[in-house]
């Protein structure tokens, strides 16, 4: 028992899963409103109610921390708590969620802050003030509490969880899990050899360098599991074995143990920066092309044997892995052809980033029904299906463009008149990016919409919480 909670330890996890994945929504909405005031602020006349001039790039640092953070490891840590468990575990990884919340709220509210000095650092942006660090802080600290329990050893397992789990993804969530506990280990190691004399801008960048690069790793990880989830689900059989992919993932997760090691060298060194420079190359790359070719494989199987589901390869399952994986390669492509100080680099991320969101965003219809929580109407599961293939098709054409640009000498991080658009092949590429954007942003907005409505819809009585996935798990809502 969890203390004076007679609650059995799978109706908890599902609970906690519920709320780390209804953060991670409200999280995105946030990050929403926060680029719409950004819009708003822009407008006259609109314009005059603003009188603060840096709100604006206050504002974005919070919508990129909230976005590109905070909406990762929310929902990394919902799937964590599908992991079975013998019992309930620590009770303060199921109450973990309090103080990762707070932090966030406290993120918010030093945009508010006029002395806040905001940094565009890699990885991630910072309000240079107290009360947005100690959020920071908050969340990190929270996200790590509730990743930090019995399910971390691979011998600590249940045969029975809160839904169908499938066994290969099983190593993928821990491996994620481990992947994000090294990176704050490495935040932590790299600030306390970090001078306290440099520049702000310099001191945050190296400092959050080194922990993101492996942050990146655990969002791959995470995505690789809704990978296996989906095709899974879809399929009825694994792409992969649980010893296979537990292989793969520990091949993902080796390399990242030099982190801690790279960050006791100094941030300023030579060692740190070449360091993880070849970590972020050569650390996902093979790893990913292996899972993405025994996903395709596992595809063309299912094909060839006629196992795929009733919409055939339209499924909405098979279609979020589409666009995930398809976002995957265009994000490898463009890190490939990054050539000096240009958009081709935010090219690659944006695609990389967006690939794990496509994934999040199409693995959270798999888990929330079973959750309990349910879209009333054909329409709404319809729409929820081709959703993260708005989003991946704008956010294609938004990396594409941006890389065309890029290409064609197109500077980064610079914004409005700062561009300096010098030719009409940057104008085409930034065109198609705003093109893409906009559709990616339609995406988004549907994924809101739709959550929503499923977190309103009428609650199943009694959520259906399956012991072990037993066949196919059906894309419908369960009567």
């Amino acid at each position: 028992m969890h203390g004076d909670d007679p609650r059995p330890a799978r109706e908890l996890d599902a609970a906690a899963a519920r709320t780390w994945i209804g953060m991670a929504v409200g999280v995105l909405l946030l990050a929403g409103i926060f680029a719409l005031l950004l819009v708003i602020g822009r407008m006259p006349p609109f314009d005059r109610l603003f009188s603060d001039p840096g709100l604006f790039r206050r504002g974005l640092v919070v919508h990129v921390a909230l976005a590109l953070v905070t909406w990762f490891y929310c929902f990394l840590v919902g799937l964590w708590f599908l992991l079975p468990s013998k019992g309930t575990g620590a009770r303060a990884c199921h109450r973990a969620h309090l103080l990762a919340g707070s932090g966030i709220a406290a993120m918010v509210v030093g945009a508010a802050a006029p002395t806040a000095t905001p940094v565009l650092s890699n990885y991630i942006p910072v309000l240079d003030h107290p009360v947005f660090l100690a959020g920071l802080a908050a969340f990190f600290v929270g996200a790590g509490v509730a990743l930090s329990d019995r399910r971390l050893h691979p011998n600590y397992e249940a045969r029975f969880g809160a839904i169908p789990l499938p066994p290969a993804a099983r190593p993928g969530l821990r491996a994620a899990a481990m992947l994000f506990l090294i990176a704050l280990f490495t935040f932590a190691l790299s600030f306390s050899t970090t001078p306290s004399t440099l520049p702000t801008e310099t001191f945050y960048e190296v400092g959050f360098w080194g922990g993101g690069h492996v942050l990146q790793v655990a969002s791959v990880a995470g995505m690789l599991v809704v990978w296996l989830m989906l095709l899974s689900s879809a399929l009825g059989t694994p792409p992969l074995g649980r010893r296979a992919a537990a292989a793969l993932f520990g091949l993902l997760l080796a390399p990242m143990l030099a982190a801690p090691f790279l960050a006791m060298q100094g941030t300023t060194t030579g060692a740190y920066r070449a360091g993880f420079t070849l970590l972020m190359r050569w650390g996902i790359f093979p790893v990913v092309t292996i899972f993405f070719v025994a996903c395709v494989r596992g595809l063309w199987r299912a094909h060839a044997e006629s196992r795929l589901p009733a919409k055939g390869l339209a499924d909405p399952r098979l279609l979020g892995f589409y666009v995930s994986a398809g976002l995957t390669v265009l994000g490898f492509v463009l890190g490939a052809l990054i050539r000096g100080s240009n958009t081709m680099v935010p090219a690659h991320y944006h695609a990389s980033i967006g690939a794990v969101t496509a994934a999040f965003m199409a693995g959270t219809w798999l888990v929330l029904a079973p959750l309990g929580l349910t879209l009333r109407t054909a329409r709404q599961r319809w729409a929820a299906g081709w959703q993260p293939v708005v989003f991946g098709v704008g956010q294609m054409v938004f990396a594409a463009g941006f890389g065309f640009a890029g290409a064609h000498g197109m500077a980064r991080k610079t914004y409005g008149t700062e561009q300096q658009i010098r030719s009409t092949a940057e104008y085409v590429g930034l065109g198609v990016m705003g093109i893409g954007g906009l559709l990616a942003v339609a995406g988004g907005v549907l994924y809101l919409v739709l959550v929503i409505k499923a977190w309103r819809g009428e609650r199943l009585v009694e959520p259906r919480l399956p012991l072990e996935p037993s066949g196919r798990t059906e894309w419908r809502t369960p009567a």
